[in-house]
């Protein structure tokens, strides 16, 4: 009824949508950057940013897909702009509500299947099966990850066109050959149906960068744009806010803050980060409250073992007791015997302050969990907040 209200908006669009428990955002930047090379007009949703027609602006919903009235008003502005492409970053919660079941798909991607959510789907079985709805009306095109724990789930399913497979397995169609990983990037060679060479560089750096590039790189191919162009448009993105995101300039050591707030997302972050790090690894961070609280002590332990100076805070508790949040993290902490290198302070501000008091030069602090968000809700109420805006003002004093 929503959807006739608009008039159907997006039916006439071309529409790509990316799923998954981490890399959405960055893989639905990607895309949109090599779409825009190529000479396409592009619309975005995602959870850091709402573009359209090369306007963009910070996502400051606190939600990866808005209600269906938001969204069918986006896919109207966006058939209003007469954009070429919609890129989309579709949630287990949006597929499993049908919040976008009237969205034809022309390509589906999915970049991996990690613990997530298990508050609202209870099992991973049930959480696969929310994200599976995305692929099983037969989109033209199917984009999986081959390297992916859950792969065989999701290829089960068929395209009406192709299904194209990315990772470093030796049947993947785009096959991850080569990467040098930089403290500012990486260099990719990806072989596309086992026969072309490409030669990447992205300004994201990161093993599960490289990845999110392969996803993007295998949709274009599939939509059959210029080899050239997504080597272009991949080296068009700079930056994606709140994900692996450099704040403050002329320091002896790296200020990053990452949205990573599952154990995958976490531990890949910290496995990143001692990568290139000479020094040590300052890590601050948190869980989110009223969500599943079993990822806790497990984000713990990871911190634990890949950290070497932890300070767990606050992050959004929502209607729940903050010091039992923190006293789960910590517990996951102890269990890992990390609690020598932990300290808890519950005033988040705090929290980054103590860690930049104690950085050296070859450091790096990473601040995580909330990435690019505007707004953190503590014990119901909307306060205004953003980690880059509170580092700067804190490097600034």
């Amino acid at each position: 009824m929503v959807s006739a209200f608009y008039g159907w908006p997006a039916r006439q669009l071309r529409v790509i949508a990316i799923t998954g428990t981490n890399g959405k955002t960055t893989t639905a930047c990607f895309v949109n950057e090599i779409l825009k090379q190529t000479g396409y007009k592009t619309a975005m949703f995602t959870t850091a940013v709402i573009e359209i027609g090369g306007k963009s602006n910070i996502n400051d919903l606190n939600a990866t897909v808005a209600s269906t009235g938001r969204m069918q008003r986006f896919f109207r502005a966006a058939k209003r702009a007469k954009v070429d492409y919609v890129v989309l970053e579709i949630t287990s919660h949006a597929l499993d509500q049908h919040k976008l079941d009237t969205v034809p798909i022309e390509v589906a991607v999915m970049t991996n299947l990690t613990q997530d959510h298990l508050d609202y789907h209870h099992t991973m079985e049930e959480y696969a099966a929310a994200k599976g709805k995305l692929f099983a009306n037969e989109p033209h095109f199917i984009v999986l990850n081959r390297d992916d724990e859950w792969f065989d789930f999701f290829d089960k399913y068929q395209a009406s066109s192709q299904k194209i497979t990315y990772g470093t397995h030796e049947e993947a169609e785009a096959r991850i050959d080569y990467v040098k990983l930089y403290k500012k990037g990486s260099d990719v060679r990806l072989v596309m149906d086992h026969q072309t060479q490409l030669e990447l560089a992205t300004a994201l750096p990161g093993q599960f960068n490289v990845y999110n590039l392969a996803a993007a790189t295998s949709v274009a191919y599939v939509l059959g744009i210029k080899l050239e162009d997504i080597v272009e448009g991949a080296a068009n993105l700079e930056a994606v806010p709140g994900r692996m995101e450099s704040v403050g300039k002329g320091l002896s050591f790296e200020v990053i803050v990452d949205y990573a707030h599952t154990p995958d997302a976490l531990e890949k972050l910290l496995e990143a980060a001692r990568a290139v790090t000479k020094g040590r690894v300052i890590l601050v961070f948190g869980a989110t409250g009223d969500r599943d609280r079993s990822k806790r002590p497990i984000m713990g332990q990871i911190a634990a073992r890949l950290a070497d100076r932890l300070f767990v805070t606050d992050e959004e508790n929502y209607t729940e007791d903050a010091a039992q949040i923190r006293d789960e993290v910590m517990q996951g902490i102890e269990e890992a015997k990390g609690g020598a290198k932990a300290t808890e302070i519950a005033d988040r501000r705090e929290a980054i302050k103590k860690a930049l008091s104690i950085a050296k030069k070859g450091d790096t602090i990473l601040v995580t969990g909330l990435g690019h968000e505007k707004y953190r809700i503590t014990d119901g109420e909307r306060i205004p907040w953003n980690d880059a805006d509170v580092i700067r003002e804190l490097l600034d004093e």
